[in-house]
């Protein structure tokens, strides 16, 4: 919630009304999708808030998990519009920040950015997501921690790994809520990178497969002190 509003403050400094022509109703626009989306279209308001019509050449965003439309392309002094955000959540969780470009032919103002907010809750915690080793470092196991967050309790029904050249074990701390993975790689001498691919009884389809990651690094270079 504080980064949020940390967000909110930045967004409101950056709008200028003495330049604004189009603008949103609110500086960021809230979305709050469920855990069981895995996309969600979003309807915002805006107006031209200037003295002269405004024409919309062209949408993008540098995301592609996000899409957007306009009703229309033109709008006149004080003119109401409307347009709708489509979000493509696989993969995401947490506060997510995304904006459109949406470039026009005012020279004023020929880039237009509607900043969006997206809350994406988080069923499944996995801390650290990738355990590191480096090359040539000592083998030693290392323990990932999985916690289940949701209102119903999950439960963890098989681990794989896609390499031979790691050894894992699982248990189970509390049953549907908390598990501990422990990691070791049976050599640090190669360069390595996998997954273990985890799987659940979640009723929600994109939590039934979830990823944990393992690496053997390069090992960092040395600077010599000053």
């Amino acid at each position: 919630m504080h980064h949020l509003r940390v967000f909110l403050c930045l967004c409101a400094l950056q709008f200028d009304p003495a330049c604004a022509q189009l603008v949103t109703d609110q500086p960021v626009i809230e979305v709050k999708p469920t855990p069981e989306d895995v996309g969600i279209t979003t309807p915002f308001d805006f107006h031209n808030k200037g003295t002269r019509p405004v024409r919309v050449v062209s949408i993008e965003s540098a995301c592609s998990c996000l899409k957007a439309t306009l009703d229309k392309p033109l709008y006149q002094p004080g003119e109401k519009g409307t347009g709708k955000a489509t979000f493509k959540l696989s993969g995401l969780t947490g506060m997510q920040e995304k904006t459109l470009h949406v470039h026009t032919d005012d020279s004023t103002r020929p880039e237009w950015l509607i900043r969006f907010a997206i809350d994406i809750p988080e069923l499944i915690r996995i801390e650290p997501k990738t355990q590191q080793w480096e090359q040539g470092e000592a083998a030693l196991a290392k323990t990932t921690h999985l916690t289940l967050l949701g209102a119903t309790p999950i439960m963890i029904t098989s681990i794989t790994s896609a390499s031979d050249q790691v050894k894992f074990s699982w248990r189970e701390i509390t049953p549907g809520r908390e598990y501990e993975i422990t990691i070791k790689p049976t050599s640090t001498a190669e360069i390595l990178f996998g997954a273990l691919k985890i799987e659940t009884d979640s009723k929600i389809p994109k939590y039934v497969r979830q990823l944990a990651y393992f690496a053997v690094c390069r090992k960092s270079p040395k600077h010599p002190p000053h």
